[in-house]
């Protein structure tokens, strides 16, 4: 079974960073990342550091926080909260890992909490 937390805390990582070689690390070559469910993904780890580099936020600028849901052999659904300075989301992703770690498939929900 593959343990999410390496995993997320790389994501978060890189999500901080912005670094290509860390964005890659996370990602089989033929990846696909759902930014949406019903959309459709990018395809492939060239794509996908291409499309988050292109769409970044700025190191630092994002907080989130995160647990499990669901862990199996190859899937883990993990429930977060994603909060900036000026906007908070609920998050939840969809990860489908192959054995050494990386993500085949990552899919996520995501819905702007209101502010008042």
């Amino acid at each position: 079974m593959v343990e999410p937390r390496p995993w997320v805390e790389g994501y978060v990582r890189a999500w901080n960073s912005n670094d290509p070689d860390e964005i890659s690390a996370l990602f089989t070559e033929d990846a696909l990342y759902y930014t949406e469910p019903h959309n459709p993904p990018w395809e492939g780890r060239d794509e996908i550091v291409s499309q988050w580099l292109g769409r970044q936020d700025k190191p630092g600028e994002a907080r989130f926080e995160w647990q499990p849901v669901s862990v199996t052999d190859e899937v883990s659904v993990i429930q977060g909260v994603t909060t900036y300075p000026d906007k908070t989301y609920s998050n939840l992703w969809v990860i489908r890992f192959v054995p050494d770690g990386r993500c085949r498939e990552f899919t996520e929900w995501w819905m702007r909490q209101d502010v008042k």
